[in-house]
């Protein structure tokens, strides 16, 4: 699939070259303010700086969210972080609040200006008044059918548009959503959202002296009732690129390194080789909810995990690949195996797949071991194939390999 670009989150730096690593694109961060991710560890100016100077170099591209719903005592410090974006190079801004890119124009004129899914874009026109305002992308809402996007692209064809591809999905109207703020006191829009959507709930009842808590039994449709399904579009790209849509956005800023290897490597081979049942049964390895194409082929009413509030993957996280040299992996360690394991490699190269058996271990200190469990100690793991800095072992619950 040509001329199409695969944008994936990035919660620190160490995210960031995972995603490039394992074939992103672009990459989408936030820093230390004015960002709806504002629990991720986020960049630092000097951090960011870095950033886009690593993406630079390896040709790809930074975007930085700035997408909050800014209150008057935001926007002269607003002015001061747009102009310091400009000057280090990011690639484009993602904003969401008319005056936040009032801001924008006014401090960083050449700064490319992104708009947020939380602008909730559902129409041509509102396409067309941000492409009038200087927009170069619009971030189209989730909620949006294919159909619905190709007659957007047909009226505007002069502005890029993107839209999710895989993650998680809110239960509000494009992550408009009060609820945090109400129960826990903490403004989503903000970026301070607590997921309570995601929470286990219970029914109060108001009848004198019967009235009480009560549990909301779990049947065949569970207990979890404002819990959405996660998104997974990764069958029907193509259809999405024939609609119009220029950037396959995956979410997820908050997301592990084993997630973004995983749902990343998955679409990088999905873009450049099609949708395969490697590919299906590779989005199932690591932790998600039930998926769902959500509305994008129109109506659907089956988008509420409705059973528990996370599914896990089909594979437990073993370690991250450090070195590799005279037939011996260096796997700083994430998760316990043991001698004996079958391990299998997650790469984007073409080990991806492979698996071999624990034969022969050594701690950092030379050590052979048998049970490797000292997170983030680096063992020595005799391994058949010339593994690359990057990758990743992990290990299948039902040994099941692709």
């Amino acid at each position: 699939m040509n001329n199409v670009e695969l944008l994936a989150p990035a919660g620190n730096f160490s995210k960031l070259k995972t995603a490039i690593y394992f074939g992103a694109d672009a990459a989408y961060l936030g820093g230390k303010d004015f960002s709806l991710r504002s629990f991720a560890d986020n960049f630092s100016r000097e951090e960011f700086t870095e950033a886009v100077k690593y993406a630079h170099a390896r040709g790809k591209k930074v975007y930085v969210t700035v997408n909050i719903y800014a209150r008057n005592s935001d926007l002269e410090k607003m002015e001061d972080y747009f102009a310091f974006l400009a000057e280090s190079g990011a690639d484009a801004a993602l904003i969401s609040d008319p005056g936040v890119l009032y801001a924008a124009k006014k401090a960083a004129p050449r700064l490319a200006v992104h708009i947020s899914t939380q602008a909730n874009v559902t129409n041509k026109y509102a396409v067309k008044f941000w492409r009038e305002m200087g927009a170069e992308r619009v971030v189209l809402a989730r909620e949006l059918s294919l159909a619905e996007i190709a007659e957007i692209h047909a009226f505007v064809p002069d502005i890029e548009l993107e839209a999710f591809v895989h993650g998680a999905m809110c239960i509000s109207y494009s992550g408009r959503c009060l609820l945090s703020d109400y129960l826990a006191g903490r403004p989503s829009n903000r970026g301070e959202c607590a997921q309570a959507c995601r929470w286990n709930y219970s029914l109060r009842r108001n009848d004198g002296e019967n009235g009480g808590w009560l549990p909301i039994e779990e049947d065949e449709r569970g207990a979890y009732i404002l819990n959405s399904k996660d998104l997974n579009m990764s069958a029907y790209l193509r259809e999405m690129r024939a609609a119009g849509v220029y950037s396959f956005k995956i979410e997820g800023r908050m997301k592990s390194e084993y997630y973004l290897a995983t749902v990343i490597n998955a679409y990088r081979r999905c873009i450049d080789g099609g949708f395969t049942p490697a590919v299906e049964r590779e989005l199932l390895t690591a932790a998600h909810r039930d998926y769902t194409t959500a509305y994008a082929l129109g109506e659907n009413h089956e988008t509420v995990n409705y059973s528990n509030s996370q599914t896990k993957g089909d594979c437990d996280y073993i370690g991250n690949v450090t070195d590799c040299e005279n037939g011996f992996a260096k796997i700083e360690m994430r998760g316990r195996f043991y001698a004996g394991d079958e391990l299998e490699v997650l790469s984007p190269s073409d080990n991806f797949g492979k698996s071999f058996t624990v034969t022969e271990v050594y701690d950092s200190n030379g050590e052979p071991v048998s049970d490797c469990k000292r997170v983030q100690e680096v063992y020595s793991v005799k391994c058949p194939y010339a593994l690359s800095a990057g990758d990743i072992v992990r290990r299948r619950k039902n040994n099941f390999l692709i």
